[in-house]
């Protein structure tokens, strides 16, 4: 029972860890799926800027800490002559510069590298904080904070549709107890503060949050304010202005709060800037970094790791597989037949570098002078060693004749004719010879007519950049290939070609 599953169930295990390494990478790391695929990234920088007021000066910056739609990857804290260490400040991450004796006006630099997560990060960093305590109110405000916390309750369902309600109606002053809160000239840092306090009333944890909208080529921005609650499993973002749920596409959340982002001692007149451009990477690139900064092991064995001619190489070797992949379907279940089991695949690789109608006309040529010549050494009655070892030399000198003519010619790709596998070609002379002489010209004709077709169906596979890029970015699907190779291996019914030579028996018993 063991030996009758054994099969079955190693093909089940190579194509599960294939498909599910190939997942993550696809899903959760972002690795393309098609060649030269580029990625949008974009580059933020703050400039912080102040004045010493004498002795040593520490500036405290928050900065980005890990947003959950996009990834930070790559950072640069630029200064001279300061310290750094970075820290966590409560919900928020800051970076603290310090310096012993500066002198004149001081600027600090961060800049960032950031790029969108394909899957959004689950959960929040801050648990949940428990119901906050109820905002100390003096009348006619505490009572209008009922009202309007009231008013809200009747008209929601849970936490998030409380706070959009009540962002709602914040915007229709006509209502007498809403209007003692909020006015016409109140900016979005007012509108947020007023709606943290009266989502107190109603005991429900909410925060002021700061953010960047990643734009291109955009100086001198302002952080824009947002609003987010928390429902008792995360933290909910909320635009102040509408009251929809959720950030918009491409903002960047930089610090949470009611805090000036700089901080400073010994110091005066801090000043803040942002600007952001947007950069095209390499799809690849990005999701390498992405790897690392996620500490994925997937990439520990990634090919990009390799030497640059290590990597070309391989980009040609991985494609080996699929092509003797190719010659067992056409071989097993088409039923085509060839000479040798890997000499059309080998023949493939060759004209990769010909070009298809080039090598096969170079390849038919030297195929059939060294046949006409092994036709003559056979008059010779040499032993088969010394006959290959003669066929071979026959097969370099016919090689070296062509590339000398087809230069002289002006016919390039006449010179590649030396990336040819020069014992493949004198095996498929022999062989082809001894085809001719046991089952005549035709069997031998259909068999190098057939390891042509193969060969030119290998190269057409082998020059396909999508093939190349899945492979060599997804080395991992070669287990697939492989089970399905070990399929085709049981295969013992009939081929396609076996149905079409026996046809006419089908109406018969």
């Amino acid at each position: 029972m063991l030996q009758r599953f054994h099969l079955p169930l190693l093909i089940l295990l190579l194509c599960g860890a294939s498909l599910g390494l190939f997942v993550h990478k696809v899903h959760g790391l972002g690795f393309p799926l098609l060649p030269a695929q580029t990625t949008d990234s974009w580059i933020v920088e703050a400039r912080i800027s102040f004045e010493p007021t004498g002795g040593p000066v520490t500036a405290r910056v928050f900065v980005p800490g890990e947003p959950r739609h996009l990834v930070l990857l790559d950072e640069h804290f630029i200064s001279r002559g300061y310290g750094l260490t970075t820290d966590q400040a409560g919900d928020n991450r800051e970076a603290v510069w310090t310096t012993r004796q500066p002198s004149g006006r001081q600027t600090l630099y961060y800049r960032a590298t950031v790029a969108q997560l394909e899957r959004e990060r689950q959960g929040s960093v801050v648990p949940y904080p428990g119901p906050v305590n109820l905002p100390d109110l003096e009348e006619p405000y505490r009572s209008a904070a009922e009202a309007v916390v009231q008013r809200v309750r009747e008209r929601s369902a849970d936490i998030t549709s409380f706070a959009t309600v009540l962002i709602r109606d914040m915007n229709n002053t006509l209502d007498e107890n809403m209007a003692l809160f909020v006015s016409r000239n109140h900016t979005d840092r007012d509108r947020v503060q007023t709606a943290v306090q009266l989502l107190a009333g109603a005991r429900i944890p909410a925060r002021m949050v700061h953010g960047i909208p990643l734009t291109d080529r955009a100086r001198d921005l302002q952080p824009q304010v947002w609003l987010e609650v928390h429902n008792t499993r995360e933290w909910v973002a909320i635009n102040p202005n509408t009251g929809a749920v959720g950030y918009p596409p491409n903002f960047l959340v930089w610090w949470h709060g009611d805090q000036d982002p700089v901080r400073l001692q010994r110091a005066r007149n801090p000043q803040i800037s942002f600007a952001v451009t947007r950069n095209i990477q390499d799809a690849v690139d990005v999701a390498q970094q992405r790897a690392e900064l996620m500490d994925s092991r997937a990439v520990d064995f990634s090919l990009f790791g390799l030497p640059i001619q290590t990597q070309n190489m391989y980009r040609v070797l991985l494609l080996v597989p699929v092509g003797a992949m190719i010659i067992v379907l056409l071989r097993n279940v088409i039923g085509v037949q060839t000479f040798g089991t890997f000499m059309p695949i080998l023949i493939a690789l060759s004209f990769r570098e010909t070009q298809l109608l080039g090598g096969v006309i170079l390849f038919t040529l030297i195929v059939s002078l060294g046949l006409a010549i092994r036709f003559y050494l056979e008059r010779l009655k040499l032993l088969l060693v010394p006959r290959l070892a003669a066929v071979v030399m026959v097969v370099i000198m016919l090689m070296l004749m062509l590339s000398i003519l087809s230069h002289n010619l002006g016919i390039e790709h006449g010179l590649a004719i030396a990336l040819f596998p020069i014992v493949i070609l004198a095996m498929t002379i022999e062989r082809m010879s001894l085809v001719w002489e046991e089952h005549g010209p035709a069997d031998a004709i259909r068999q190098g007519i057939g390891s042509l077709a193969v060969a030119v169906v290998g190269y057409l596979v082998m020059i396909n950049p999508y093939i190349e890029h899945l492979f060599f970015v997804f080395p991992e699907l070669l287990l697939i290939v492989l089970a399905m190779t070990l399929l085709l291996g049981r295969y013992t019914g009939y081929r396609l070609s076996e149905l079409l030579r026996f046809r006419a028996l089908r109406g018969h018993p």
